[in-house]
């Protein structure tokens, strides 16, 4: 019966060395820190993608850039998210315009510099915690072998000292040292495979954000233009519109 309870998981966990019950700890701290970040991470990146979506089907169904601003800051958290990014680039439209530039050569590479501002405090937002979860699944493994071979090791030299070895002298130790291993790939594996999806969707939501800010740009820039009494003078030749999907705002 004690052989039976001594072989159980716990009972070999409590057997284990001093180091290979430190290495055990740290790998299941590491398992419980990764599992928070990808709680948190999944919720973070649902949130930022269902407030694109949102904001894109609002500014994409017509209007001019004030009605969609005032909305915007209405409905929507402006300091996150495709928000942010047409607040901080329409917010320095409107101190350039009151500061008296009316050319687009003037204005449009300042709404762009606001607006590459803003994706890169949003893309450090987004990518918080993506290294502590690469860092877990490529180490973890490499921990838990550490205990693994530790553990080996002092039931081999435990052996040597004995007259007479037995299988049921050393399965104890061989065991206790491979359920090191087996917590390094518990606390890797789901880390790996976290990192991985929320990279991905950490480079969709980027490319989306990216296209947005050249969308916009091309908005301000075009309004800017025909607000320009030259460009109005002399007016293109009309050319057949292909058929539109989407209703591009007004400056």
């Amino acid at each position: 019966m004690n052989v039976a309870t001594d072989m159980s998981l716990w009972g070999l966990v409590m057997q284990a060395s001093l180091l290979v019950k430190l290495v055990m700890l740290a790998l299941l701290l590491a398992s419980v820190a990764s599992w928070i970040v990808i709680f948190s991470k999944r919720r973070l990146l649902s949130q930022t993608q269902n407030d694109m979506e949102w904001f894109e089907d609002r500014f994409w169904s017509g209007g001019n850039l004030k009605d969609i601003y005032a909305e915007t800051q209405a409905q929507a958290d402006t300091s996150r998210g495709m928000p942010s990014l047409f607040k901080n680039g329409y917010d320095e439209l409107r101190r350039q315009r009151n500061a008296g530039h009316a050319t687009p050569q003037e204005i449009v590479p300042s709404v762009q510099r606001a607006m590459r501002v803003a994706l890169s405090r949003e893309l450090e937002r987004l990518e918080r915690g993506l290294a502590m979860l690469a860092t877990v699944g490529s180490i973890s493994p490499y921990v838990g072998l550490f205990g693994t071979v530790w553990g080996i090791m002092s039931a081999f030299i435990a052996l040597g000292n004995v007259k007479q070895a037995s299988l049921s002298m050393v399965a104890p130790g061989i065991a206790e040292a491979l359920i090191a291993t087996a917590m390094g790939l518990f606390a890797a594996i789901p880390a790996v495979v976290a990192y991985n999806f929320f990279s991905n969707k950490v480079d969709f939501i980027e490319n989306r954000f990216q296209t947005f800010m050249e969308e916009m740009s091309g908005i301000v820039e075009r309004g800017m233009n025909s607000a320009t009494p030259t460009q109005r003078a002399a007016p293109e030749k009309p050319r057949p519109a292909p058929e539109p999907t989407r209703t591009p705002p007004e400056l």
